[in-house]
């Protein structure tokens, strides 16, 4: 198997579109990172997260308060990575180093690893969206077939009954399974990365402590052990559907391209162009969502500049569609959530209903 992807040398569109991106930092006198706002979001999702947690482990006396409690805190956790944690990754919240791996590490205090989810995201994913063999975004395999290029199997006809339930797995699997195989095979998926050592595989085992003591073992303390795992599974259930549903929406829905390479690895497309046609923005007028999820249903803006802050995107939505319009790149983009939601929907039927052979 292949491990990269070689694209069509870049023509005009790329290279006029970050000149007029860069314009208009210029000419607004910003920077392409975080603003001041966004050390007041970091508070604001900072504090959510610990009224939260204080809430479910030291307040919560009644089944209906645990579940409000556990709701509100998978929500601030999903807020802190689709905001701070996700920023901080890319380089994007602050222009000091120092300061997105700070915010990164955010990653590791909610169970994640910040160190895997770089190579998983920032080199695979990015650099491959919806190429299979690279982006282990859309491998589900054997479970789903989220790519036409992906292995049909008899199962995959109920798919789109069981992915959603699956979905809440995620996280849970993110936290206790995803990082320590990719740790001990040297792989996420079929490719290779550098397993860490020293410092940095101290942190991704330290981030595993830290997680473990705050969502395990400090609750024991104050309620009986089977409470504590049933508010964890909770908690991470709605996590993780929040988290798998926002990913979907903008790749593995109607219109997406899914390109494959080939044989020598090569893609018939230039990236930036490959970046615009692989992802589908949604509810780019919805405020409060895009508030929420970091910006990240701007995702063909995100895409092709992933280290801009996300605070910037929805400015930058009017030059990406008229440079896409002028050079006849297809830009594409649901109106709301809700019909993001049920293109995916409608896309994972037809994956789990298509043809037994690869096309």
């Amino acid at each position: 198997m292949n491990t990269h992807a070689r694209y069509v040398r870049h023509g005009d569109f790329f290279p006029l579109l970050r000149a007029r991106v860069d314009e208009h930092f210029k000419t607004a006198k910003l920077s392409p990172h975080g603003t001041p706002g966004m050390g007041l979001k970091t508070f604001i999702i900072a504090g959510w997260f610990a009224t939260s947690y204080l809430g479910l482990v030291a307040w919560a006396s009644t089944p209906l308060q645990a579940v409000v409690c556990a709701a509100s805190l998978g929500l601030a956790m999903a807020g802190i990575g689709f905001n701070i944690q996700h920023d901080g990754g890319h380089g994007g919240y602050s222009g000091h180093g120092w300061l997105n791996t700070v915010m990164a590490a955010t990653l590791d205090v909610v169970g994640g690893s910040s160190y895997v989810w770089s190579w998983k995201h920032n080199i695979l994913h990015h650099s491959h969206p919806n190429v299979m063999g690279l982006d282990s975004d859309i491998d589900v395999q054997p479970f789903c077939r989220l790519a036409p290029a992906q292995r049909l199997r008899s199962l995959h006809r109920f798919q789109h009954l069981y992915i959603w339930p699956l979905y809440s797995f995620l996280a849970l699997k993110w936290n206790f399974v995803d990082d320590f195989h990719d740790l001990i095979t040297g792989r996420i998926g079929g490719v290779k990365f550098p397993r860490p050592r020293g410092w940095k595989l101290a942190g991704l085992l330290v981030g595993k402590l830290v997680f473990m003591t705050w969502a395990l073992v400090l609750p024991m303390f104050f309620h009986p052990w089977w409470q504590v795992l049933v508010g964890y599974v909770g908690v991470s259930a709605l996590l993780s559907l929040v988290l798998a549903v926002t990913f979907q929406l903008a790749h593995s829905v109607e219109h997406a391209s899914f390109p494959t390479r080939s044989s020598e690895g090569d893609i018939d497309s230039e990236w930036a162009v490959h970046q615009v046609s692989s992802s589908v923005d949604f509810a780019p007028g919805n405020a409060l969502l895009t508030w929420y999820l970091g910006g990240l249903n701007h995702q063909i803006e995100h895409h092709l500049f992933p280290k801009i802050c996300h605070v910037h995107l929805p400015a930058l939505v009017p030059i990406v569609r008229a440079t896409c319009a002028q050079f006849g790149v297809p830009y594409r983009s649901h109106p709301t959530a809700r019909a993001a939601i049920a293109s995916h929907a409608r896309w994972v039927y037809a994956m789990g209903h298509g043809p037994l052979s690869q096309p």
